[in-house]
C-alpha cells in the first residue's frame, strides 16, 4: 500500500483514506495498511486508538484488531484513554477493560463468536417477530443451545467479570451475561438496554407501551415491571422508579469496575484492587467534570 500522500513525509497523509481502508476485505490491503503504519508508529497509535473508540462498532473492531497485530497494546493506559474520552461504546470498552488484566486476547475471536450467536437468532426468527417474540430467540440461543449460566459456585471470582472469559466458560455475573444479551441483540438489529438495578443487573425492553425486564442470571426470566417490587425490592414510587430505567455505558462499565475491585479484594490481591478502584474513581471524576462543563 501506497501512502496516501507522500511517503517521505508521513504527517502529510489523508486520515480519510486511512479510515477507509480500515474495513477493506483484502489481506493484501490490511497487510500494507498495517506496514505503512509501522512507518509512524507514534501517529498511527493515535489514530488507530481514536477509531477503535469511536462510534462506529465495525470500525472500532477492525480499529482494535489492528492495535493488537501491531503489539500496541498498553492495557490500563489505554482503558484510561477510553474512559477520557467520553466516547463510549460497550464492546469496546469492555473489551479494553479485560485488556488491562488479559493483554493479549484476540479481540476479533470474541467479536467473531457473538456474531456467531446472533447469526443463530437470525435463523430461528421468524418476521415479523414481537419484541418478546425475539426475546425468546435469544433465550433459546444463549441460555439452552448455547449454554449461558450464571456463576453460582465461584460467584467471587474475578473471571466472571471479564467479557471474553465469560465468552470462553459461558458462565458469568449478571452484569455480563446481560451484556452478552445486549451485544448479541443489537447485531441482529433489536435494542435493548442495561439496567442497573439495585443487588441484579438486568436487561430492559422498552420497544412496547409496557416495558419489560429480562433477568439473564434466570436463564432469561421476563419481568413485568409490577413484579419487579417483588422480585428485587423495588418500590414503584418515584424517587426509586429510576432504579427501573436505562443506565449509561460509562455506568455499566464502572459498576463492572467496582465488581472487580471487590473481587480482588476478597483475594487479598491489592495491586488489581487499587487498579479498578482508581478506573472508577476516573469514572466519577471525568462524569464531574462533564457535568461541570
Amino acid at each position: 500500500m501506497k501512502n496516501p500522500k507522500n511517503k517521505s513525509n508521513p504527517s502529510h497523509y489523508s486520515w480519510s483514506a486511512l479510515t477507509s481502508l480500515l474495513d477493506d476485505e483484502s489481506e493484501i490491503v490490511r497487510a500494507g495498511l498495517i506496514q505503512f503504519l509501522k512507518t509512524i508508529p507514534e501517529e498511527g497509535k493515535k489514530f488507530l486508538l481514536g477509531m477503535s473508540q469511536g462510534e462506529d462498532p465495525y470500525l472500532a473492531k477492525h480499529a482494535q484488531n489492528m492495535i493488537e497485530k501491531l503489539g500496541w497494546i498498553d492495557g490500563a493506559g489505554d482503558f484510561l484513554k477510553f474512559i477520557r474520552s467520553l466516547r463510549y461504546e460497550l464492546e469496546t470498552g469492555w473489551f479494553l477493560l479485560d485488556r488491562t488484566v488479559y493483554p493479549d486476547f484476540d479481540t476479533s475471536t470474541y467479536s467473531f463468536f457473538l456474531d456467531k450467536l446472533a447469526d443463530r437468532c437470525r435463523e430461528l426468527l421468524l418476521q415479523p417477530s414481537s419484541p418478546r417474540g425475539t426475546c425468546e430467540v435469544l433465550n433459546r440461543v444463549l441460555f439452552h443451545e448455547f449454554g449461558f449460566r450464571g456463576a453460582r459456585e465461584n460467584f467471587e471470582n474475578p473471571d466472571n467479570s471479564f467479557l471474553h472469559l465469560v465468552l470462553d466458560r459461558r458462565e458469568g455475573l449478571p452484569i455480563t451475561l446481560c451484556a452478552i444479551y445486549i451485544l448479541v441483540a443489537r447485531r441482529i438489529g433489536f435494542e435493548l438496554d442495561p439496567i442497573g438495578t439495585p443487588g441484579r443487573f438486568m436487561v430492559g425492553c422498552f420497544a412496547e407501551r409496557h416495558p419489560f425486564y429480562i433477568d439473564c442470571w434466570a436463564g432469561g426470566r421476563f419481568m413485568e415491571l409490577e413484579q419487579m417490587e417483588d422480585k428485587l425490592g423495588v418500590l414503584p414510587d418515584e424517587e426509586s422508579g429510576a432504579n427501573l430505567l436505562p443506565v449509561t455505558v460509562a455506568e455499566t462499565l464502572t459498576r463492572a469496575c467496582r465488581n472487580l475491585s471487590r473481587h480482588y479484594n476478597s483475594l487479598n490481591d491489592s495491586a488489581k484492587e487499587r487498579l479498578f478502584t482508581s478506573f472508577v474513581h476516573e469514572f466519577e471524576k471525568v462524569h464531574q467534570e462533564a457535568s461541570n462543563a
